[in-house]
């Protein structure tokens, strides 16, 4: 079975051995993805919501690089640093996958790898090769 993969250019994908995402078939893995702006740097740092939806940005543009959607997402994971803020980071997976609800999960974690990072979501997608 064919894997693909893709990368985002992030230092840590070289540096710990991993992709952005990956498709198997039908099924679509994007990894845990951190709140980074353009230059490398932690997005919008204290902004729970800000920081929410530039994971979800990210996650789009890795969905479409393996041909699919944000509608061909079936299951997110939000590992989050402060769990008081789930209204901000609850809004931004509304706005991004309210259309066509997926499974989910949040759950307060310690910290994540840089200490203004308030988020990391990881998405599974299926999508139907009749059509890609």
């Amino acid at each position: 079975m064919q894997i693909q993969r893709i990368f985002s250019g992030a230092a840590w994908e070289s540096k710990v051995g991993y992709c952005r995402g990956l498709r198997v078939g039908n099924q679509i893995y994007i990894s845990g993805t951190a709140p980074i702006d353009a230059t490398g740097g932690v997005f919008a740092p204290g902004d729970a919501y800000a920081q929410a939806k530039r994971c979800f940005e990210i996650i789009q543009q890795a969905l479409q690089e393996l041909n699919a959607d944000l509608s061909n997402v079936v299951r997110t994971r939000m590992f989050v640093t402060d769990i008081s803020q789930w209204a901000e980071f609850g809004k931004a997976h509304q706005e991004f996958l309210g259309e066509n609800p997926p499974v989910a999960t949040m759950v307060e974690v310690k910290s994540l790898i840089d200490p203004a990072m308030l988020i990391e979501i990881e998405v599974d997608a299926l999508v139907n090769t009749e059509d890609n």
